[in-house]
């Protein structure tokens, strides 16, 4: 239940800045070179894809098609477009269907749009100590080969503390109402309005004290696909 001690917990634990600047691995808001769109790409990505998966080198799938170390280069970075000669050779040495060399060009990219108030209210792990759960999206079937799961999750006087949770993946919190205490590992953060928080959900976490009641923060996961669901 909600605590009354309205510790602060001062020190790099509160705020868990990083020294300089983080380096970005891509920058979130580039636009794509026409040339990346196109079934040239979508083919070589495949390709690519499937001969790393196979653990086979370009030399090793040049000798098992015909074709030149340089030709399947050239293929698998999308600067030439194979004729339906080499697709079918290609499809037989890396045991594909020659559609499959299509689909990432024809594969639809999801969007989940969710109104205010319409969440999906799911039971979860923190569910039994009064935790609600409100899903705004999921779309699980993605390119990047990552499921990410955002929460917006309200704590009230019916809520207990619960520092246990564990599971795969990332997290990603952001305080829109009220004031917890948030455990992570052997840390605490005393988290109000705007602050956020980010860590690996490997480690033991979760709401240590209650400070502010009814408390609401968005919550995002994020884990492989293949992963179980935390």
């Amino acid at each position: 239940m909600a605590g009354s001690d309205r510790r602060d917990e001062g020190g790099p634990s509160e705020t868990a800045r990083s020294e300089g600047a983080p380096v970005l691995a891509q920058d979130p808001h580039a636009v794509r070179e026409p040339r990346q769109n196109n079934l040239e790409m979508a083919i070589g990505l495949e390709v690519r894809a499937r001969r790393k998966d196979l653990g086979i080198t370009v030399a090793d799938l040049a000798s098992a098609t015909g074709l030149s170390p340089g030709m399947l280069s050239k293929i698998e970075n999308g600067n030439i477009s194979p004729s339906l000669t080499s697709l079918q050779a290609l499809a037989r040495a890396l045991g594909l269907p020659i559609t499959a060399f299509f689909r990432r060009y024809e594969e639809v990219r999801n969007a989940v749009f969710v109104r205010a108030g319409e969440g999906v209210e799911l039971e979860r792990r923190g569910t039994r100590a009064g935790h609600q759960y409100n899903l705004l999206g999921h779309i699980h079937e993605n390119t990047s080969g990552v499921t990410v799961e955002p929460y917006l999750i309200t704590l009230t006087t019916d809520s207990d503390v619960f520092p246990t949770f564990q599971h795969a993946g990332m997290e990603f919190l952001y305080m829109l109402e009220g004031e917890v205490v948030y455990r992570h590992g052997d840390q605490l953060f005393h988290m109000r309005p705007g602050d956020s928080l980010f860590f690996d959900a490997d480690a033991p976490h979760g709401p240590e004290q209650l400070v502010t009641l009814p408390s609401r923060y968005l919550s995002i996961i994020a884990y492989p696909q293949s992963a179980a669901a935390p």
